[in-house]
């Protein structure tokens, strides 16, 4: 015989099940199953009955409840389990075999001693759950436990079945998850784990609307019914599809269910931000990148492990990179090479991008590091030089990092990504002569900073980024927004493109926003990016990720004099800029605009030497108007 609580209260023996009838003594051996082999208290037992006004005579039928029962028992041949009368109170035996609830707990306990295996823990927690037969307690008519009891189960419940999703995510089984999910989300609406988890599900089966529609959805609901916004992990899982980011393994990451509490699972390091570029399009696989990586870098995996620290890790995967195919071939092509001839002590091969910022020179670096993966048997590692905050880590603290990472790393070569270099004495210290009984690395340079001296001292070999061509952008917009939408309007996509000023940040910020909006003619948009171009690009809830937050970030990180002086060419005309000869530098001198130059700050020409991004220009004399209005008087 079974007793059953996980739906209808019922006594089971075989296939034969008896459903009890709402009564006081259901609601009595409610409360102690619930509480099986721990002694309850009289007073909670008569509460749990008759409620929190109980009769004057509570007591006395409590004990009247109590013979019921054993009577209800010996009917039905119940052995094995009795209602003990304890002091102060009443106590039921029961073990897994003959209470349900016992048994779906120990079956979750199971489930997480088998987190090695996910199949094994997956297949545990689903015989878990088919223990439940339907709405709690459904006939048990006491306010009590419905108020105290049913609300603690039902979270044990759910939080087997968010398991059960997340193993079925990190399995690769997204459609399989999708079953349970669409129904856990319509049945729990303010259960915002599994909306999330719905999300990544339908981003990760190539649905990447209908997962833009789900969050709008929640969204919604959570403002109108709760008057709260979505949770953080939904606001980034959110940016991560609109920026296309591969959200690489899934990997059974969550927290797992044991004796009914959460016990979080040791998580992966998660990744700084870096300043690069990405944009989402919907496709089967993932959502489609510009010629740079995600302001976030997207997770993904490497042949090399992670060092401990949160500054080194595996190189991310840049999903379906576009554009800069140029320079993809020729920085593949220079890491490939064969290693020069010369004296065993030689420097370790050197490549640096630059380019402004966001400008798209961590993606490249990504993109390719992947592309040549087997040249580099010892792995590859991305060395995060800036923290969050956009500071520069010290050059001896990312030395340790680097050197503890390289001795966990295979033989062979080893390819070292340098992001967002500051200056180059962050980068000296990093490239040691080659030694003979160590991984022999090549080292990839990302910097906004030219970084001559550093190429003078130690060689290597410079790729500068620039803007996309207009056949960039618009093969971008293709890959983002769709064929379809893209090709019914094309001159306004370019039109659109020439407002972004072809500039890799802009059009990932741009088409984030348009795929939110797949009801807006491309003409349309047209005239709303025009009336305010600086204001517009900008993601509405994250306004850190936006054109101004990027210059300005850029800007702050200049010398005080050099950023007044780029304020006066920005400001001033564009023959500013030209070249005047030795005899006549003009209102900047021309070592303080190669300095700027060298920051990413000014571009080649033509014309003149040198020019400033429309929108940088347009950014500076904005900011400056609002200045003026800000300190003008009254």
């Amino acid at each position: 015989m079974r007793f059953q609580l996980l739906g209808p209260l019922a006594l089971a023996d075989g296939p034969d099940t008896v459903v009890l009838q709402p009564s006081k003594p259901a609601n009595l051996l409610a409360a102690l199953l619930l509480n099986a082999n721990s002694t309850v208290s009289a007073e909670y037992l008569q509460r749990a009955v008759w409620g929190e006004e109980q009769p004057a005579t509570a007591r006395a039928a409590l004990q009247t409840c109590v013979l019921r029962l054993r009577r209800l028992f010996a009917k039905h041949g119940v052995t094995g389990t009795a209602i003990e009368a304890v002091p102060g109170g009443y106590r039921i035996t029961a073990a897994p075999p003959t209470l349900d609830l016992l048994g779906f707990r120990d079956q979750v306990r199971r489930a997480a001693g088998l987190d090695r295996d996910p199949e094994a823990e997956l297949h545990a927690l689903r015989d878990a759950l088919a223990l439940w037969q339907g709405a709690l307690l459904a006939n048990v008519r006491s306010e009590v436990l419905h108020r105290d009891e049913v609300p603690r189960l039902a979270e044990e419940r759910l939080r087997a079945v968010e398991r059960v999703c997340d193993l079925l995510l990190g399995l690769g089984r997204c459609g399989e998850a999708l079953v349970d999910l669409w129904t856990a989300t319509r049945v729990y609406p303010g259960h915002e784990r599994f909306h999330e988890q719905l999300i990544e599900a339908l981003y990760r089966t190539g649905r990447q609307s209908q997962a833009l529609a789900e969050y709008r959805r929640v969204k919604g609901f959570l403002l109108e019914e709760l008057g709260v916004d979505p949770s953080p992990s939904l606001r980034r899982l959110e940016l991560s599809i609109l920026r296309g980011e591969d959200l690489g393994s899934a990997g059974p990451e969550a927290s797992r269910v044991i004796r009914g509490e959460t016990v979080p699972l040791p998580a992966a390091p998660a990744a700084a931000p870096t300043a690069s570029t990405a944009v989402p399009v919907t496709t089967p696989a993932a959502a489609v990148p510009a010629g740079g990586a995600s302001a976030i870098a997207p997770a993904g995996g490497a042949a090399l492990a992670p060092a401990a620290a949160s500054g080194v890790g595996p190189v991310p995967a840049v999903p379906h990179f576009t554009g800069r195919t140029a320079e993809t071939a020729a920085l593949a092509a220079r890491l490939t090479a064969p290693a020069a001839a010369g004296p065993e002590d030689h420097r370790p091969l050197t490549v640096l991008v630059s380019g402004a910022p966001g400008i798209g020179k961590s993606a490249l670096a990504q993109h390719v590091a992947r592309l040549v993966r087997d040249a580099f048997p010892a792995g590859q590692l991305l060395v995060r030089m800036t923290r969050a905050d956009g500071e520069p880590r010290t050059a001896d603290e990312v030395a340790a990092e680097v050197a503890l990472a390289l001795r966990e790393s295979g033989e062979g070569r080893v390819l070292l990504i340098l992001d967002d270099v500051v200056d180059a004495d962050q980068v000296r210290p990093l490239l040691p002569p080659v030694s003979a009984d160590g991984p022999e690395p090549a080292v990839v340079v990302t910097s906004r900073m030219g970084l001559g001296g550093l190429i003078a001292t130690h060689g290597g070999w410079v790729q500068r980024l620039t803007a996309f061509t207009d056949a960039e952008s618009y093969a971008l917009l293709l890959a983002t927004l769709g064929a379809e939408r893209v090709e019914a309007e094309p001159r306004a996509a370019r039109r659109l493109a020439a407002l972004c000023g072809h500039f890799p940040a802009a059009l990932r910020i741009l088409t984030a926003r348009l795929l939110t909006r797949p009801g807006l003619r491309l003409a349309d948009a047209v005239d709303w990016l025009g009336d305010d171009p600086l204001a517009r690009l900008t993601l509405t809830d994250s306004p850190d990720h936006s054109v101004t937050g990027l210059f300005d970030r850029a800007l702050d990180r200049l010398d005080p004099r050099l950023s007044e002086a780029f304020a006066h060419l920005a400001q001033g005309p564009p023959e500013l800029l030209a070249d005047r000869g030795a005899e006549d530098e003009g209102p900047v001198p021309e070592a303080v605009r190669e300095q700027l130059a060298d920051a990413g700050l000014l571009e080649d020409g033509p014309p003149g030497p040198y020019r400033i991004h429309d929108l940088l220009r347009a950014h500076v004399r904005r900011t400056a108007r609002i200045r003026d209005r800000r300190t003008e008087k009254v």
